[in-house]
């Protein structure tokens, strides 16, 4: 699961990793940026497969162009790799509406007991890197307004991850990227791409556990519990 994630670069430096824009008036409207702790229902910068020059901002929490309301997408904020074709709200998504989400870190939290603690996982260069999701349009009954929403799609967790969880969102390597929104991509390729980001190209480090509020949201929720920033091993634990 990836329920919690971080993206704390600035509109620019964003805008020149991805040689993409923003829309003016997306950003006057939410202003999400930067964002040390993003949340489920949140508005977040997305690149999709229809508009690969543009950096929109969508809702974290898929809502299918079906459903009755909105309420569904707090539910569909991941969608599992391996039944992707078996469900209906991501089968008919993952050939036309696939996208990118760039983050700089996500948070899972280790349970020992009756304790959870949280820690930020990020890649070794600490740059920005993307996840691989799907999103949808859902009109709004009444409005007609249209909301954009997506999930982030998630596999079982490397060797890395393994210590906190058992599973991790899909991080492609930054050549993948474009590979991922072609348009002429058949599905059956497009799954293929779907697994682990190796576990020596991330590090993992233990963070404060006001990370728990999404009332917080500032750079301390992003610094190491500790003085280094060291992979766990299990002998520790």
């Amino acid at each position: 699961m990836c329920g919690r994630s971080s993206l704390t670069k600035t509109e620019k430096e964003i805008e020149a990793r991805f040689q993409a824009k923003f829309y003016t008036e997306e950003l006057e409207r939410y202003n999400p940026l930067p964002n040390y702790n993003v949340a489920p229902t949140q508005f977040h910068p997305v690149i999709q497969m229809q508009d690969a020059y543009h950096l929109s901002l969508y809702r974290w929490g898929l809502i299918p162009s079906w459903a009755k309301d909105e309420s569904i997408g707090a539910k569909m904020i991941n969608a599992r790799a391996e039944t992707l074709l078996e469900k209906t709200a991501f089968k008919r998504l993952l050939a036309s509406k696939r996208c990118i989400i760039p983050l700089d870190g996500f948070y899972e939290w280790k349970t020992i007991g009756k304790t959870k603690i949280p820690y930020r996982i990020v890649t070794r260069d600490l740059e920005i890197f993307t996840v691989a999701g799907l999103y949808d349009i859902w009109l709004h009954p009444t409005t007609k307004e249209a909301l954009f929403s997506f999930t982030i799609i998630t596999i079982p967790a490397n060797q890395l991850m393994k210590e906190i969880h058992d599973r991790m969102p899909v991080i492609l390597p930054k050549e993948n990227e474009k590979v991922w929104l072609a348009q002429d991509l058949p599905v059956n390729e497009a799954l293929t791409m779907l697994c682990p980001y190796p576990s020596d190209a991330m590090r993992l480090y233990e963070v404060s556990d006001k990370v728990n509020s999404v009332k917080n949201n500032d750079s301390s929720l992003i610094l190491p519990k500790k003085n280094t920033v060291q992979p766990i091993q299990t002998s520790l634990f």
